[in-house]
């Protein structure tokens, strides 16, 4: 059981990692953090990779302070390679899809929105640790009691795609490239595709299809 959630944990953000590039790749907008993360970028002249630490840093500090048991080695991967894989997973997609269609570029996205929520959804269900991002909106959920998990994303994916659009201005970059139709899909759709993913992938392969049958 432990090797299995060490191998869901890695193999889960290092997913995650290759779905952020082929987001940006699409050029559909990019998920709600990386909206984010797309808009410090264009007002923070550093490489994105390092950029993507800090930020992160700042966000171990939060889970460190409200909730440590979140931090784990999912959070460390996610930490200090998925900056580095997602540019990675980008350099790859301008090589083997150069001259990508309008559709292609949409299906790209759809793909992209599905392994991110089924990769988060098994790191989550490993339980050795989550993204610093992800650990707030868990953290939230579970501190109040009121909101159920899902709402507590959305709202954050909301701050983030508001925030990152405003820095994306301020830089000069092209919000619809960063903020556009992927980012609304995943900012109200990411909590409970995750949510249902956990329930009907995540878990079972975890504990067996007895477990999911007795949910």
């Amino acid at each position: 059981m432990k090797t299995k959630r060490i191998v869901m944990s890695a193999l889960g953000v290092v997913i995650c990692g290759i779905s952020v590039g082929m987001f940006k790749h699409a050029s559909l907008g990019v998920d709600p953090f990386q909206s984010l993360m797309s808009g410090l970028d264009a007002v923070i002249p550093i490489r994105f990779g390092t950029l993507y630490v800090i930020v992160n840093l700042l966000l171990l500090t939060f889970a460190l302070i409200f909730d440590r048991r979140k931090i784990g080695l999912a959070t460390l991967i996610n930490l200090f390679l998925l900056g580095y894989i997602a540019e990675f997973s980008q350099g790859i997609c301008r090589s083997l899809l150069p001259d990508i269609s309008l559709v292609g570029r949409f299906v790209l996205l759809l793909i992209a929105i599905v392994i991110m929520c089924l990769a988060s959804a098994f790191y989550f269900t490993a339980d050795l640790g989550v993204s610093t991002y992800d650990a707030v909106s868990l953290i939230w959920s579970e501190k109040q009691k009121r909101i159920p998990f899902q709402y507590c994303r959305i709202i954050c994916d909301l701050i983030c795609v508001c925030l990152g659009a405003v820095l994306c201005r301020i830089g000069g970059v092209n919000v619809f490239g960063e903020v556009n139709i992927g980012t609304i899909i995943t900012a109200f759709f990411m909590g409970p595709l995750i949510a249902l993913f956990n329930r009907k992938v995540a878990e079972p392969f975890l504990y067996g299809l007895k477990r999911e049958q007795d949910l």
